[in-house]
């Protein structure tokens, strides 16, 4: 693979589906990867295909959590899984719910590290804002979660994991037996909008994604899948490709001077390669368009200047433009803007003939809003050095 095509990643560490010793975690193994690990564990390679159906329903399609009730599996078979697999998820650390119905979870995963995931309830459906790394390694000096450094990228099992417990504490999962689509769908969309950079760990949000929208399992639609990035420009139009998912860009500025700011990344990829990257995705259309989420940050971002020139760089792409009224937290450096000013910028957005939806803010009361994700651990840590100096 030559340096122009090789994939965008990160140097860090993403622990291996399969430890050393014991046994493996069969959460986040593809179906590939679950068929290959049947025939090493001893399957029949003209077994292995139907049984990692089975499997691969008792688990994201029941939400079953122990072998020994896979009952359409022999006694023996049970046996053999049991000692070569685990079926294993993030432990729940804690969950508070905001004076509006939002959940937010603080999760444990491997290594002890922590991250937040966040429920959104709405009357048409109901959001899961998921991770992908822990901490980030972006440092937009808007957001709290760019305070928090990088530890390293989850694994596919982490990310799928956080989906099942929601869907757990939702009590979401199907009893055996029961149709698929006889419950409502509490959990009906997933945005990749939690900690970290998902492009920078692309082939496990892949894998994850892939999981999710399998429809003997979690089936959720491609389109009711979002994933947010910051602008890593080379692995956009690999999204579309391999993940087939709805594509948001967290843009918040309409020049590079203040881009760099805002969203640093902007340095290495400045807005005009972003917007060419946008302009030649392959999913494009109006009934695919992309989201431009805008943060409305007072005097910085929001001026009548700023919505016109945002609407000149746009033109041409299929897009609507999510305005966040900026969600403040400890030490932010900057303030949200004014009402008036944020329905201003929207009016002049919406003229130019594009919609312009004002996201309500969520969560406040439990630091669950957009922008303010940070691990419990890392908020604890901070305060302890705060209080030695």
């Amino acid at each position: 693979m030559s340096p122009a095509t090789a994939p965008v990643t990160q140097d860090v560490l993403t622990l291996p589906r399969k430890l050393p010793e014991g046994p493996v975690n069969i959460v986040g193994l593809t179906r590939p990867a679950l068929r290959q690990a049947l025939i090493d564990m001893g399957t029949p390679e003209k077994q292995a295909r139907m049984r990692t159906g089975q499997i691969w329903q008792w688990i994201y399609q029941w939400g079953v959590r122990d072998f020994a009730a896979m009952t359409n599996l022999s006694k023996a078979y049970r046996s053999d899984l049991a000692e070569n697999f685990v079926i294993a998820l993030p432990e729940v650390v804690s969950r508070q719910v905001s004076a509006d119905g939002t959940r937010k979870y603080l999760m444990r995963i491997a290594g002890g590290h922590e991250v937040e995931v966040v429920y959104i309830p709405e009357t048409d459906r109901g959001t899961l804002c998921i991770s992908s790394q822990v901490g980030c390694t972006l440092t937009c000096s808007f957001c709290h979660t760019g305070t928090q450094r990088l530890v390293r990228n989850l694994t596919a099992g982490e990310i799928v994991g956080q989906i099942m417990v929601a869907r757990d504490d939702l009590g979401e999962w199907p009893e055996p037996g029961e149709g698929m689509g006889t419950r409502p769908r509490l959990l009906s969309n997933i945005v990749l909008m939690g900690m970290g950079e998902p492009l920078y760990n692309f082939e496990n949000v892949r894998d994850a994604m892939k999981i999710a929208m399998d429809g003997e399992g979690i089936s959720l639609s491609r389109r009711r899948i979002t994933l947010s990035t910051s602008g890593v420009v080379p692995e956009i139009a690999r999204t579309a490709e391999e993940i087939g998912c709805m594509l948001a860009v967290s843009f918040h500025a309409t020049t590079d001077a203040v881009r760099d700011t805002l969203v640093p990344i902007n340095k290495k990829w400045p807005i005009a390669d972003l917007l060419d990257a946008l302009r030649a995705y392959p999913k494009l259309s109006n009934s695919e368009r992309i989201t431009f989420e805008y943060v409305m940050l007072d005097g910085v971002n929001d001026s009548d200047e700023d919505a016109r020139r945002l609407v000149e760089l746009i033109k041409g792409i299929p897009a609507k433009i999510n305005l966040i009224p900026f969600n403040e937290w400890p030490g932010a450096p900057y303030r949200r803007s004014s009402w008036d000013r944020i329905e201003r910028f929207a009016d002049i957005i919406y003229k130019a003939g594009y919609a312009s939806p004002i996201r309500t803010p969520r969560g406040e009361d439990i630091m669950a809003a957009c922008g303010q994700l940070k691990s419990e651990t890392e908020r604890a840590r901070n305060a302890r050095r705060a209080q030695t100096t």
